[in-house]
């Protein structure tokens, strides 16, 4: 029989602490490098998103971001992008000041692998200058300005939001065809998108041998328009071409009609978040880049998916967010990486896939070397109330531009008239 001094020795506390360390130690060895892999492939993807709450953009913003909240909670039904799920960070761009410093946020802190989203120009502009320094793709959803496709494009930057000269040659030339007006008098938000959405104008009227009898600089945030309705009244032209943008549209459109005015009115760009609230005021003719009415089977259902999930039909800006970070998503799959330049490269001269043709039932393509998405716009007109079938019944649809079977390039800035100098990918 074994003696107590024969048993096997049991280790002390200190003895069992170190034995256990070592064994942890020995087992972390095995696993070092495998962990951190599985870590990563289980991360979401994030995607950030910079869109404005706050100011006179600011009744688009939550649009946008129930749009590109759709977009994410459909692809991650579907699995996501490479095997892993999607987080969208949404941020205020507020103005160009804090849309930078938002920007970095997304960047250095969530590590976003791309940005979408913007409304104001002038905070694209901002934001893409700061987005080609890190080397990360940015998606722009909401900005007009020729500008950020044109002398300050970037590597780095794509646009599904259609430019100025997209919207302005689609109203423009319908207007001047259609409605034979050559006496134009222009109103415009006094920032970078109305200067460059007047220059657009300006420069179509004169191709057309038309008149402007009258133009003036309204600051944005404009709540009382009535001197500068005075003044058109009294220079009497055959059109009001507004360039004005967020509420300031709302609130000029139902001061003209108050006015009693009837003189054709348009404009260069309308966002139908500032038009439903006009309500029955609401009069004139615009170009939009997507209504929740198009005869599209695919954007009919869209439409109805949105309504289901938010309760009311999706805006424009709806519209364009979600359509980006399916663009993102297309990007990641297709570089099998979320490498800011794969996904540039991935982005260059593509054509949106089957399964999200921008809901518009016609092949949709980044241009190469201006990277702007390439697609038509549609002109609409104010409804009357009475053949309103609901409150967002506003708009009817007078015509695609261009046409089915012309080509999508007759309405983009052509690349001899275009300044756009992409940097060398690196």
């Amino acid at each position: 029989m074994a003696t107590y001094r024969d048993a096997p020795s049991r280790p002390n506390r200190r003895q069992f602490l170190a034995t256990a360390g070592l064994a942890a130690a020995a087992a972390a060895g095995t696993q070092e490098l495998a962990f951190p892999a599985i870590v990563r492939a289980q991360e979401p993807i994030r995607i950030g998103q910079l869109i404005p709450f706050t100011g006179f953009l600011g009744a688009i913003g939550e649009y946008g971001k129930q749009g590109a909240t759709l977009a994410v909670e459909e692809l991650n039904e579907k699995g996501g992008a490479l095997g892993r799920k999607l987080e969208l960070i949404t941020e205020d761009e507020a103005n160009p000041g804090v849309a930078v410093q938002k920007a970095r946020k997304l960047i250095e802190k969530d590590r976003v692998v791309a940005i979408e989203g913007l409304v104001s120009s002038a905070s694209c502009l901002a934001v893409g200058d700061e987005v080609q320094r890190a080397k990360l793709l940015m998606i722009n959803a909401g900005a007009n300005s020729d500008e950020i496709r044109s002398k300050r494009c970037h590597r780095y930057v794509f646009s599904t939001e259609g430019c100025n000269t997209q919207y302005v040659n689609a109203i423009g030339n319908w207007l001047i065809r259609e409605r034979k007006v050559s006496r134009w008098y222009f109103l415009t938000s006094d920032y970078a998108f109305g200067h460059d959405l007047l220059r657009v104008a300006r420069n179509l009227l004169q191709a057309n041998k038309g008149t402007e009898v009258g133009s003036d600089l309204a600051p944005t945030g404009t709540t009382d328009f009535s001197q500068y309705i005075t003044k058109m009244k009294a220079a009497k032209p055959e059109l009001i071409f507004h360039n004005l943008a967020g509420a300031d549209v709302t609130n000029f459109l139902k001061q003209y009609a108050e006015s009693g005015m009837t003189i054709e009115v348009a404009g260069g760009v309308i966002d139908s978040a500032f038009a439903w609230p006009v309500g029955e005021s609401l009069r004139g003719h615009f170009p939009i880049i997507w209504w929740h009415e198009l005869n599209n089977a695919a954007s009919r259902a869209w439409a109805a998916r949105y309504v289901k999930r938010w309760g009311r039909p999706p805006d424009n800006q709806a519209y364009g967010d979600y359509l980006a970070v399916h663009a993102i998503a297309q990007a990641i799959e297709k570089a099998k990486s979320t490498d800011g330049a794969k996904l540039v490269q991935a982005l260059e001269g593509h054509t949106l896939t089957a399964a999200m043709d921008g809901l518009k039932g016609r092949p949709l393509t980044f241009r190469a070397w201006d990277h702007q998405l390439l697609q038509p716009m549609y002109v609409v007109a104010a409804r009357d109330k009475a053949k309103w079938k609901d409150k967002w019944d506003i708009f009817e649809i007078i015509g695609e531009v261009p046409a089915r079977g012309a080509a999508l390039e007759d309405i983009a800035i052509p690349k001899a008239e275009s300044q756009c100098q992409l940097e060398p990918l690196s």
